[in-house]
């Protein structure tokens, strides 16, 4: 489940983590979140390797940082207006 608190999304805690990545994914797309932070979090979620330096955006370093901590801070940061 994921909860909007005060502006920014966090992931709540899951008991099956598959459930959280899905759903949070999920919601991120819906809520026209940048693909690049999106991708970003995925890899970070997942501790994939970063991208290499020359394909790394802001929006992508931002999602990667979320995704490493598990949470979704800077999303509305990156949100299509």
């Amino acid at each position: 489940m994921i909860a909007l608190l005060k502006h920014e999304l966090r992931v709540t805690a899951h008991s099956n983590m598959d459930n959280a990545y899905y759903e949070t994914v999920d919601h991120l797309e819906k809520l026209g979140i940048d693909q690049d932070y999106i991708q970003g979090w995925v890899g970070g979620y997942l501790r994939n390797p970063e991208r290499e330096e020359q394909r790394v955006t802001d929006a992508y370093k931002a999602g990667y940082e979320d995704g490493q901590a598990g949470v979704t801070d800077k999303a509305q940061d990156w949100q299509s207006s």
